[in-house]
């Protein structure tokens, strides 16, 4: 069960105060860090952006590390509409092409060297780039989407300031090596566990805040997502009951438009095929996640929220799955009124948001349930980028396959267990979805 009780505070007024209890530590707490938990949608950029310009008010400079140049580039145009007025500098390869964001911010300046910057007072780069940085140290630094950082690459960045913010989703996908990591396993500074993983090992007295309001996910989905992937600590919705619609004027009558009947009235579908054992590139699953989008576009959906009515477009639409040969083949089955759809991995869908999403069920037509498709962060980026409704594609058969294939992943000393496992993340998600309508 999630571990929350019901708040007599507005959703808003909730987030409020979180965010000043967060401002408050980093402006007047003696520890080294302020680590920050979030849920899927509430708002880690929109907290860095705020962090941000309340340190630089101070005078004092600032960098920010991302993890993606994607990343950097959607904060500096979110720091260009927040504060126009201050001065960012973009740390990149030699070979970057600024993009159109960067481009609009009126105050940006891009350089391959800090020196070549001239001393912008935001000075904001990824990972890999501030590694490279070998001289300067800044009073402040932001570090984004920290749980998807290893602690090594943590290490080579920490010289360069004196005190961070960390904001990340601990829910989420975690850092992933293409080398063996066994040599490792049991360590506590393990260079392929996440930064604060390893951080909170070695500084358990840091202050830590959540997040308590998701503003992505609607009231059908915020409880689903908290008890399956946050058992320990939970998060509401920023909206009620009602506050969101999604319609399908244009009446249906196959079975992917009674799916999608569903999801528009539950905020949840599933659509399933047959049981039955098949190649990773499912072509009847493919199709099937490329015909609920074509049905959805052809049914002039229309998306009602609290930032308006706006027609359910193709770029509002996505589809994910586990891997890049199962986003080729359903790629490949779209139509070229829904070209552009997009379908990604869980990996690259991280932190983008859509109003109707399509999942092909990372278990689908499997024999077996490895590591890799039981683990909970996977599913749980697949399952919480929608504002409106969600939709599962997956073969009969899913629940006796974690009945017979329980989480046999060894357990080491020192390694301190997760919450949830992806096996229980599975079963959670499961019921919920097969439950009648």
């Amino acid at each position: 069960m999630v571990a929350v009780t019901a708040s007599l505070e507005s959703p808003a007024a909730e987030a409020t105060r979180v965010v000043d209890a967060v401002l408050h530590d980093l402006a007047t707490s003696q520890h080294r860090g302020v680590v920050v938990d979030s849920p899927p949608g509430a708002g880690k950029s929109t907290l860095v952006v705020k962090a941000a310009g309340v340190l630089a008010a101070t005078g004092t400079p600032l960098m920010i590390v991302a993890q993606t140049n994607e990343q950097v580039d959607d904060l500096i145009a979110r720091l260009g509409v927040a504060s126009p007025e201050l001065g960012v500098g973009r740390l990149s390869a030699v070979d970057y092409a600024a993009t159109e964001r960067v481009r609009s911010h009126p105050s940006c300046r891009v350089a391959a060297k800090v020196a070549d910057l001239g001393g912008a007072p935001v000075t904001i780069g990824t990972a890999a780039k501030w590694a490279t940085v070998t001289d300067g140290t800044w009073p402040w630094a932001i570090v984004d989407e920290a749980y998807q950082m290893r602690s090594d690459a943590l290490l080579r960045v920490a010289p360069r300031f004196e005190r961070a913010l960390f904001v990340g989703d601990p829910g989420q996908l975690d850092p992933f090596s293409t080398v063996e990591v066994d040599r490792w396993t049991g360590l506590s500074w393990d260079p392929t566990q996440s930064a604060v993983a390893v951080l909170l090992r070695h500084n358990p007295d840091l202050p830590v805040h959540r997040l308590p309001v998701s503003w992505r996910l609607p009231a059908s989905a915020a409880p689903v997502v908290a008890e399956a992937f946050y058992p320990f600590t939970g998060f509401r919705s920023g909206t009620g009951p009602g506050d969101r619609t999604l319609t399908f004027p244009e009446p249906g009558g196959s079975p992917l438009d009674d799916v999608l009947d569903t999801a528009a009235a539950t905020g949840w579908g599933l659509h399933e095929l047959p049981a039955r054992f098949t190649v990773r590139t499912d072509a009847e699953a493919a199709a099937a996640c490329a015909g609920l989008a074509a049905r959805a576009l052809a049914r002039n959906g229309t998306a009602i929220s609290e930032a308006g009515t706006t027609p359910l477009t193709a770029d509002r639409i996505a589809i994910g799955a586990a891997h890049r040969d199962q986003v080729a083949a359903i790629r490949s089955c779209l139509p070229p009124e829904a070209a552009d759809v997009t379908v990604d991995t869980a990996n690259r869908l991280q932190g983008r948001e859509y109003d109707l999403t399509v999942v092909l069920h990372p278990l689908s037509g499997r024999q077996d349930a490895t590591a890799f498709h039981l683990e909970s962060g996977r599913l749980c980026v697949l399952t919480s980028r929608h504002r409106h409704a969600c939709v599962v594609v997956a073969r009969a058969g899913i629940a006796e396959l974690l009945d017979a294939h329980p989480s046999t992943e060894p357990v080491h000393l020192g390694v301190p267990v997760k919450f949830p496992d992806g096996w229980e993340a599975n079963q959670a998600m499961l019921a919920h979805l097969s439950r009648p309508t």
